[in-house]
């Protein structure tokens, strides 16, 4: 090997090590995100104590345990703002969920760890959340496409949205 074959080499390899890091970010923070859903008012965050029939039913929809007893979460008027996390392959990701007239009126990923998959961050893949209710079997009213290579992630945001929406239901049934 050459002294240029390896030069390139070695900045071949530094590029990809730091392209795994290049997922990874912070593209809202979660007060930005609460003050545009409401249009710059932000109102203080309120909490939601969990009954442990609450907890089975997020455990049903995450498929897997659910330990949190409480959630904030903010609410002016017939719209709430939840920040939600949950794991993708390993790390958890922050997302973003604005509920109106029980319908996703937004939806963005906050806050991305892991070193894949974060296309999930784009607006082409939130979009498709917009309008979205939950059904009956606590399923989303529309399908979900897929991401190749971010499928855990698209697993995980999906969860979310759908914890977001049943959540939203709570505090609508509680509140007549």
């Amino acid at each position: 090997m050459n002294k240029l074959s390896f030069v390139l080499l070695i900045a071949l390899l530094m590029f990809l090590s730091n392209a795994s890091f290049a997922a990874k970010g912070v593209y809202q923070t979660s007060k930005t995100f609460i003050s545009n859903a409401f249009l710059g008012e932000i109102s203080e965050a309120k909490v939601l104590w969990l009954t442990t029939e609450d907890k089975a039913v997020i455990a049903e929809i995450l498929q897997h345990k659910y330990n949190r007893m409480r959630i904030r979460y903010w609410q002016l008027n017939n719209e709430t703002v939840w920040i939600l996390d949950e794991i993708g392959k390993e790390k958890p990701i922050t997302v973003g969920v604005h509920i109106k007239d029980k319908k996703i009126y937004h939806f963005k990923v906050l806050t991305f760890r892991e070193s894949r998959g974060d296309e999930v961050r784009h607006d082409f893949y939130a979009q498709q959340f917009l309008n979205a209710k939950l059904k009956g079997n606590n399923q989303l009213s529309q399908h979900i496409d897929g991401i190749t290579g971010a499928t855990l992630s698209v697993r995980a945001t999906t969860k979310v949205a759908r914890i977001a929406l049943w959540l939203d239901g709570k505090i609508a049934r509680e509140n007549l």
